[in-house]
């Protein structure tokens, strides 16, 4: 899936663009750090960071069947998974992560807009947890998601489909 053309930090760079690709076996170690390298300070802010665990836990749910790698260029950008497909009435964003120098440009509003697009179009809603106090929950709240529950660590959030014209 190609993306739409998206700005990067620092402001008054030239855009890039972004693309998504299938995940392989090879990116679980280059996703597993990533997700420890952004995690960290929410884990740790919540006391629950764990450097081993954090990389892990990646690795015990990698689902290359399921997993894009965001490009940026042809940088490594980020990933995320979802998983669902035309016959589940609910999918699961689960690791959503960007490289720290591609957060704040709209990267993940544009990456998250699209996958939103096919949850809408297959007439899906989708569904994620996110830690308390991230502020990758804005993100999600600004895409139309709400939230369902919560415990000490985590925010529950679904998001429905947007009624299709026609």
């Amino acid at each position: 899936m190609s993306g739409r053309t998206v700005r990067p930090r620092p402001a008054g760079t030239e855009p890039f663009a972004w693309s998504l690709r299938a995940a392989g076996a090879g990116d679980v170690e280059p996703i597993a750090e990533l997700r420890a390298v952004v995690m960290r300070a929410d884990l740790e802010r919540l006391g629950r960071y764990d450097q081993h665990r954090v990389r892990q836990r990646l690795r015990d749910g990698f689902s290359a069947d399921h997993t894009s790698v965001i490009e940026a260029g042809r940088a490594f950008a980020g990933c995320v998974t979802l998983r669902g497909g035309a016959a589940v009435p609910d999918w699961e964003l689960e690791h959503f992560y960007l490289a720290p120098e591609f957060q704040g440009c709209g990267l993940g509003t544009a990456v998250l807009g699209a996958l939103l697009a096919r949850g809408d179009a297959a007439g899906a809603s989708v569904r994620l947890t996110v830690l308390r106090g991230s502020a990758a929950r804005r993100l999600y709240e600004r895409h139309g998601f709400t939230v369902t529950g919560q415990d000490s660590v985590d925010v529950f959030m679904l998001r429905r489909p947007a009624a299709r014209e026609g």
